[in-house]
């Protein structure tokens, strides 16, 4: 093990991947995304509740890696502002719970549809790593569009196991940061978590992974900062996943 790979690869069985701002830069989209939704109707809302201008800091205290209508949720408990709660099939122009959640998903597709994205580098790096070490890897989001955007990046072949939004939802198993989705896709992969890896940008995927008993939490700091993702459970953090290949 050198100083430039401080992870012993074969020390594991699997490696199981967070997506948006892991291996692909669209938590930048999600951001843009969610900040449109938040922003135009904390700007329209005339209820009760704390409406001050959405930030940043929201997005990473109460939005990143959570499923979509966990993050709408979540950004509205801290904001005092009571919506029912709705349907999945809501519209997206419905003030309710599941009608921003699919506001901010129809901005989500907007942008990625026009823009498409391009894979971290440092992360494919690390993925041809990987597959010359025949390790199995899965990805583990909590976005419905998963697999949309790993076919957008090129990465779609690479990850025969993706667990995203709507497998979660199809099997009942909770959103991040609980960790069953990220012991679901072990199971996938044949293993166990003690001997799996977790790869994670976003605290609660970071809470995920500690809290399921990971062999390995590798927080990848993409904005949340260096000791918070130490704090929320990391083992290791790196500000890009090339450092490991």
């Amino acid at each position: 093990m050198s100083a430039a790979t401080p992870v012993t690869w074969s020390d594991h069985d699997a490696v199981l991947f967070d997506l948006d701002g892991v291996l692909t830069p669209t938590a930048e989209v999600h951001m843009r995304a969610w900040a449109e939704m938040f922003t135009a109707f904390l700007g329209s809302w005339q209820g009760p509740g704390d409406t001050s201008p959405y930030t940043d800091a929201d997005y990473f205290a109460h939005v990143d890696g959570k499923p979509r209508y966990d993050g709408v949720r979540d950004l509205l408990k801290a904001r005092g502002i009571d919506l029912p709660e709705g349907e999945p099939t809501d519209a997206p122009d419905a003030d309710t719970v599941c009608g921003l959640g699919n506001r901010k998903n129809d901005a989500f597709n907007l942008v990625l549809d026009r823009d498409g994205v391009t894979a971290y580098p440092g992360s494919v790096a690390l993925l041809d790593t990987l597959r010359a070490l025949r390790m199995p890897v899965a990805v583990v989001s909590s976005s419905a569009n998963a697999p949309a955007v790993l076919a957008a990046a090129g990465l779609a072949d690479r990850f025969p196991t993706v667990v995203d939004g709507r497998v979660a939802g199809d099997l009942g198993l909770p959103g991040k940061p609980a960790p069953d989705t990220f012991v679901h896709a072990a199971t996938e992969c044949g293993t166990v978590p003690a001997r799996a890896v977790v790869v994670e940008d976003a605290v609660s995927g970071v809470r995920a992974g500690a809290a399921g008993g990971f062999g390995l939490v590798i927080g990848v700091d993409r904005g949340a900062g260096a000791e918070t993702l130490s704090r929320a459970g990391a083992t290791l953090v790196v500000s890009d996943l090339g450092e490991l290949a």
